[in-house]
């Protein structure tokens, strides 16, 4: 083996190191919050390198064009989604119980590592980037439903129809971030405050019972 081979055979690859791995990640969640504001079509390569001070260069270094970035925030995204997921689903509890988990763990998710990219397009993709996003989300949104059936089940929650309400409740989550950070003082208890009284109780006073009205 030539000395040019050897080193090459032991030059550890890039997309293995831990610092590509960060690197990777920051990309990524820059990438997630330039495409939900400005969507797809508008966001450029250009302008995610330079929100986190890369040259262009480096940018296509990790990712090869704007689709190959747009479907790892896609994967990114419903990885971190799953992993909550499964969290709820161990933790047990009843169908409003597990709903009001995962609402707090996408807050704090959110809060954390940014937000999601939201799931409902998946034009911009090839056919089977296509197909594998949205068949993972639709697994994923499954569990959601089966959470609201279950409560449905044992009275925590009110007959429903549970697909289009977990539209409602992941459109609601996921676009939160661009929503709310003009509102001083932001916190999750004050966002779970405000989703427990539009989305629990509901917003209707006639529906509160005569003794608590004040």
């Amino acid at each position: 083996m030539s000395v040019a081979a050897a080193k090459a055979k032991r030059r550890k690859p890039i997309s293995q190191s831990r610092k590509s791995a960060q690197k990777r990640e920051a990309i990524v969640r820059a990438a997630i919050e330039i495409i939900n504001t400005k969507s797809y079509a508008l966001a450029t390569m250009s302008e995610i390198a330079a929100a986190l001070d890369l040259r262009d260069a480096t940018l296509y270094h990790y990712f090869p064009d704007k689709q190959a970035l747009a479907y790892a925030c896609h994967r990114r995204s419903l990885e971190r989604f799953e992993h909550l997921l499964h969290g709820v689903s161990r933790s047990g509890g009843i169908g409003e119980e597990k709903l009001r988990l995962f609402i707090r763990g996408m807050l704090v998710d959110s809060q954390q590592h940014g937000s999601l990219l939201y799931f409902g397009d998946y034009s911009y993709l090839d056919s089977a980037q296509r197909t594998a996003i949205s068949t993972w989300a639709d697994r994923l949104k499954g569990v959601l439903i089966k959470f609201l059936k279950e409560g449905m089940e044992d009275g925590s929650i009110v007959q429903c129809e549970p697909e289009i309400v977990v539209n409602l409740l992941l459109g609601m989550l996921i676009w939160m971030a661009k929503w709310t950070p003009s509102i001083e003082g932001l916190t999750v208890d004050r966002l779970m405050n405000a989703i427990d009284a539009f989305s629990f109780r509901g917003l209707d006073s006639r529906l509160v019972p005569s003794s608590k009205k004040r």
